[in-house]
């Protein structure tokens, strides 16, 4: 690969190659003793990672120090978010699970008994917790496809409705719920939850689609949540989850050029030593232009990706970045694993490779944390309305 530092500092590049390092030293190493579409590693071979992870300061690195985490600000996450995502499972289990996790954002806005008894304990263990939002109704407009709804009785809400598409459901300790406690439609209808385990009315079911592992729905049934679980005020749950969702896109786009990046390097060491009709696939010009046309639109997706976090680390205004970033990224890694799989031929669609695993889970990125229609629909809307985007 060509240099390509992008504008960051010295202490920036720093980061990056001491998670490059441990990414390919430690866990890479790891994870080609499990099978090609594991979605975790035991915990004899995890265990030992997320220690060294911690020693080196690649635990829970959004989560505040004074919570356990590293307390990184969002370009530094970004800049980890790329490195770890470079394995088979790092699509949607960075460093396939050994720098932890980050519990959702709005829980740290909780009360401060609620993040000692939920957020702590995650940030600690690198446990999940899951967010249910999406419905069936829809969820790219959330705010107002919300029908699941909770209604207070006395001190404990009754919860009724269904979730969809809730990644990591099925084995966290917790998880926060936005039901609708206002008239339908309203955004500040909505209120956030913290549920606790798996309470009684409240059924998990796995829906299967084309990744490794997959999503869940969640049904409640008169399920009862105490007002102590409430997240917020009541009707305040959107404003809660709404930056939460527009950082988070940041990393998320992130990760994706880390997967393409990854998949690009295999492609150009394959077609260094691959020979086609007396000559290597590298002196091919269709291939060399695959090549670079990949390596271009990823340095433009990766400036895309860096603006978003520093606006955010900045204070500024980021929505309208963090969603360009989102798009390109993720419409960008798909073209590069593409051509990489191509360049490969039959071998890129083998299991001795993770190039069809990643090409199976970009898929859904272009989806996931907003469908590129819908980005694009609000950066139109931004356009016309005479704003400056």
């Amino acid at each position: 690969m060509l240099n390509h530092d992008a504008g960051l500092s010295e202490d920036l590049i720093q980061i990056r190659e001491t998670t490059r390092r441990f990414m390919e030293k430690e866990v890479l190493p790891v994870e080609a003793k499990v099978e090609h579409d594991a979605h975790e590693l035991p915990p004899e071979l995890l265990k030992p990672l997320q220690s060294r992870a911690k020693e080196i300061g690649l635990w829970a690195v959004r989560s505040p120090v004074e919570y356990g985490g590293a307390g990184l600000n969002l370009l530094e996450s970004t800049v980890i978010a790329e490195e770890t995502a470079k394995c088979r499972m790092g699509a949607y289990i960075p460093a396939c699970g050994a720098t932890g996790s980050n519990p959702p954002a709005p829980i740290l806005l909780g009360t401060k008994e609620q993040i000692e008894k939920f957020a702590v304990p995650a940030i600690r263990d690198g446990s999940k917790a899951y967010m249910a939002i999406s419905e069936a109704s829809g969820g790219a407009d959330p705010a107002r496809s919300i029908r699941t709804r909770a209604v207070l009785k006395g001190d404990r809400y009754i919860v009724n409705g269904t979730k969809m598409w809730i990644t990591g459901a099925a084995k966290a300790s917790w998880g926060l719920l936005f039901a609708r406690t206002g008239e339908q439609g309203q955004r500040g209808g909505i209120t956030c939850f913290i549920v606790d385990g798996r309470p009684k009315g409240m059924s998990v079911r796995e829906i299967g689609v084309i990744r490794s592992y997959s999503p869940y729905e969640l049904h409640f049934e008169d399920v009862e949540i105490p007002v102590e679980h409430r997240l917020g005020e009541e009707g305040q749950g959107f404003a809660l989850a709404e930056r939460w969702l527009v950082e988070g896109r940041v990393p998320y786009a992130a990760g994706t050029i880390g997967i393409a990046q990854a998949a690009l390097k295999i492609a150009i060491d394959w077609a260094r030593e691959r020979e086609v009709f007396k000559s290597k696939l590298s002196e091919k010009q269709a291939i060399q232009w695959m090549v670079v046309d990949s390596e271009m639109e990823l340095r433009q997706a990766r400036l895309l990706v860096y603006e978003a976090a520093r606006r955010c680390d900045a204070g500024l205004s980021f929505k309208t970045e963090a969603s360009i970033a989102k798009v390109v990224a993720t419409e960008t890694a798909g073209r590069v694993i593409d051509r990489c799989i191509q360049i490969l031929g039959g071998m890129g669609v083998s299991k001795e490779m993770p190039l069809e695993r990643w090409y199976r889970e970009m898929r859904i990125k272009r989806i996931g944390e907003g469908p590129s229609e819908v980005h694009r629909m609000v950066l139109a809307r931004e356009l016309f309305s005479g704003n400056n985007v």
